[in-house]
């Protein structure tokens, strides 16, 4: 008699939703974002590879060396199409946001340079939808609206009084995100803030970071607490070495 085969016996794990996809993943899926809003994303990565690769071997038939130079430009064009189709990938990303309640958040939270964001609007305007973001670093506060330039200017405005009045020692930037004259473009956020003049040590940041935590939202925000000076704040060292 015959065994029944077991069943099950070759059955592949299923595959763990949180998995993080790895790089080579991650590289297919940034890939695939550029190459759908811009047709051109595979010729310009091709064109930016083989130009330097014949780059190298120009320079090696002239100096010297052809194997060598012939691979360090090769090399040379991969790093260079890294750049393009991260650059390629920002932009299809904006594209795909452009429109979206929140975007311009996505698009602050990408300051990573020191910075540290709010996960969710300080402010919302319950009428408008209108939002304002807040992310903090060596700058000091940074706030950024959503929404019509004349509408979410005042409660930008507001925001803005409510945050000088707890942290009168600390510069709070105010920018307008939008497509209206005046106002910041997505592309435009990230460059705008790593500009801005740096005026706290990462201890005064951090200091100013716990005081803000107080504030909450608008509509559910507490008492407004006392402002303090940065200088003279004593920093939570258990939270610096991530305890």
């Amino acid at each position: 008699m015959s065994e029944e085969p077991r069943k099950g016996l070759f059955r592949r794990k299923p595959k763990d939703p949180n998995k993080k996809p790895g790089r080579l993943a991650q590289m297919k899926q940034v890939y695939e974002l550029s190459a759908k809003h811009n047709k051109a994303t595979p010729w310009l990565l091709a064109a930016a590879i083989l130009g330097c690769t014949l780059l190298g071997l120009l320079a090696g038939l002239l100096f010297g060396g052809a194997v060598f130079t012939t691979i360090l430009g090769f090399m040379v064009g991969l790093l260079l199409g890294m750049f393009m189709l991260g650059r390629f990938a920002e932009t299809a990303a904006f594209a795909q946001m452009d429109g979206q309640p929140g975007a311009f958040g996505a698009v602050l939270n990408t300051a990573r340079r020191g910075y540290l964001m709010d996960d969710k609007p300080i402010a919302i305007d319950p009428k408008s939808r209108d939002l304002v973001f807040r992310s903090t670093g060596r700058a000091g506060v940074v706030l950024l609206s959503e929404g019509p330039k004349g509408r979410s200017a005042k409660l930008l405005a507001k925001e803005r009084k409510r945050h000088e009045r707890i942290l009168p020692n600390v510069p709070v930037h105010t920018f307008q995100g939008g497509n209206e004259d005046g106002q910041l473009k997505m592309k435009q956020v990230v460059p705008a803030v790593q500009k801005l003049p740096r005026k706290l040590n990462k201890n005064e940041v951090l200091a100013v970071r716990n005081r803000l935590a107080a504030l909450g939202t608008q509509g559910t925000r507490p008492p407004i607490p006392k402002g303090i000076d940065p200088n003279k704040a004593r920093p939570n060292h258990k939270a610096m070495r991530g305890r």
